[in-house]
């Protein structure tokens, strides 16, 4: 199965019709017109179509707000999202001066930053083996970690900080579910063909978009269209669909945006 490949180095206009009239940009996060991600391929001169394959909900349960009223009882907190960042700092503006913090990736440790907390581990690679293995250098044994997670987190983090005999609190701080696209529509654009690029900033996006597509109309869009893929977690649902993959230069929304501007230009 093809790798993910790198990106190659290498201008387009804003339109939100359903009908492109020259290579455009497919953005399936979650997030509205004026959202981060489109905004920033915007800025780059780059026409955007929104095709949001997943809904970032509040979480059902009210289990994140009981931990946080305890939150100076943790040594740790582990954010693998940039949505739990937002969850918690909603309800706790500054990190407590005991609790040490983790972040999965650059795109998670900004949003972190920019809200004023610190970030004490962040891998160079942006996944949770990656994240658990740095905790192996520390002494997390013993310690007590809160862990504000999707709805829909894979077991590798919890599973990893207990093996290293960490004692993990995993808390729903989101909810992750599919989005109600206009099917018929988005197979209409991939039919005439135009779309220069599919940006996926998470795993879910791939499998969610996948899932309302269609398998057929799902690989013809990126018979056509490169997939740009955020980070490898996100890369590794691509490769297993058969796509290989741009990488974006960093795992942050600017990155991903800077690498399919690139890709883009070359490909014209």
């Amino acid at each position: 199965m093809d790798a993910p490949s790198k990106p190659p180095h290498g201008d387009a206009e804003e339109s939100n019709a359903e009908t492109p009239t020259k290579a455009v940009v497919v953005v399936t996060r979650a997030e509205s017109d004026n959202g981060p991600l489109s905004s920033e391929l915007r800025d780059l001169g780059l026409q955007v179509l929104l095709w949001p394959a997943v809904n970032v909900a509040a979480a059902e349960s009210g289990a994140l707000g009981e931990a946080l009223r305890a939150i100076n009882e943790f040594d740790w907190i582990v954010f693998a999202s940039r949505y739990a960042v937002a969850a918690v700092t909603e309800r706790v503006a500054a990190a407590p001066a005991n609790l040490r913090v983790a972040a999965v990736g650059q795109a998670t440790a900004q949003v972190l930053r920019q809200r004023g907390w610190p970030v004490d581990i962040l891998p160079e690679d942006a996944n949770a083996a990656a994240l658990v293995s740095m905790f192996a250098t520390k002494p997390i044994s013993g310690m007590k970690v809160l862990f504000p997670a999707s709805s829909r987190a894979l077991p590798t983090i919890a599973a990893g900080l207990t093996q290293l005999g960490a004692k993990v609190v995993q808390v729903e701080a989101y909810r992750t579910e599919p989005a109600s696209l206009d099917v018929g529509a988005c197979r209409s654009v991939i039919d005439r063909g135009g779309i220069g690029a599919v940006t996926f900033a998470s795993p879910s996006a791939v499998i969610e978009l996948e899932r309302a597509l269609g398998k057929d109309s799902f690989a013809r869009l990126l018979e056509g269209a490169k997939a740009v893929a955020i980070g490898p977690t996100t890369a590794r649902e691509l490769v297993a669909r058969g796509r290989a993959p741009v990488l974006a230069e960093s795992a942050t929304l600017r990155g991903l945006a800077l690498t399919t501007f690139r890709l883009v230009q070359t490909r014209q």
